[in-house]
C-alpha cells in the first residue's frame, strides 16, 4: 500500500509540472479551413535575420490531416510563423514536420513565449544533422543551451513536441523524450508557432498547444 500511495504521489507531481498527455482542452490546428495561398486568420510569419520566406497554406497529399499543410518555401537566416492571439506561459505545443529539402539546412522547429520576432524560445530537429536542439534567442541571436543526436529522416513525417513550466523544458521526437533541460531566459507568457532554418523548405500539420491552468 505504501508503494502504490508514493507512485500516485509521483504521478500527481509529474502531472502538475507537464501535460503529459492529450486533454479536452487542448487546441489543434489542422490548416484545412484556411484557403491555399494563404495564412491562417491570427497568423503572422517573418524572419529572424535577414531573407524573403514564404509562408502560406498549401495542399498535400501526404499530410497527416488532409488535405492542407502550413509550408515555408522561401529563404531566411531563421523563418518564424507564430499564432500571435494566443500567450502562454505554462503549457505544451506540439506540431507534425516534415522535412523536404535544404542544401543549407533541414529544419523544422516549435516556437513558444514568442516576445517578438527576436526573443523567444525554439527547438527544433534538424535532417541534415541528425540531431535535437532546443535554444532561445535573444535580441536575434540563437544559441543553443542543449543537444542530442537523433535520427530525423527527410521526406518523412515526424512529431515534435515541447513541454514546459517554468524554467524546465522537455522535447520529445516521435514519442521519445529527446532533451530535458532548464533555462531562465523568458519567463513571461508568449505566442507559440513554428520555426525552420535558411533554405529549409518543410511542411507543417496538425499544430496543437494547450495552457496548463
Amino acid at each position: 500500500m505504501k508503494i502504490l500511495i508514493n507512485v500516485v504521489a509521483v504521478l500527481l507531481f509529474c502531472g502538475v509540472t507537464f501535460a503529459e498527455s492529450d486533454t479536452p482542452d487542448k487546441t489543434t490546428i489542422d490548416f484545412d479551413k484556411t484557403s491555399v495561398g494563404q495564412l491562417p486568420d491570427g497568423w503572422a510569419g517573418g524572419v529572424t535575420g535577414q531573407g524573403s520566406p514564404k509562408w502560406s497554406v498549401e495542399a498535400d497529399t501526404t499530410a497527416p490531416s488532409r488535405p492542407n499543410v502550413l509550408n515555408q518555401s522561401g529563404y531566411g537566416t531563421y523563418p518564424w510563423c507564430v499564432k500571435k492571439d494566443v500567450s502562454l506561459k505554462d503549457g505544451y505545443v506540439e506540431v507534425k514536420c516534415k522535412p523536404v529539402s535544404g542544401s543549407e539546412d533541414q529544419a523544422g522547429g516549435i516556437i513558444w513565449r514568442w516576445q517578438d520576432g527576436n526573443n523567444y524560445y525554439i527547438t527544433r530537429a534538424n535532417a541534415l544533422e541528425d540531431n535535437v536542439t532546443i535554444y532561445h534567442t535573444v535580441k536575434g541571436s540563437r544559441r543553443a543551451f542543449k543537444s542530442i543526436n537523433m535520427k530525423v529522416t527527410s521526406n518523412q513525417w515526424h512529431t515534435l513536441r515541447v513541454d514546459f513550466a517554468g524554467n524546465q523544458f522537455k522535447v520529445t521526437l516521435d514519442g521519445k523524450v529527446a532533451i530535458e533541460a532548464t533555462d531562465d531566459t523568458f519567463k513571461e507568457s508568449g505566442a507559440v508557432g513554428v520555426w525552420t532554418k535558411a533554405d529549409s523548405v518543410t511542411l507543417f500539420d496538425d499544430f496543437s498547444f494547450r495552457e496548463n491552468k
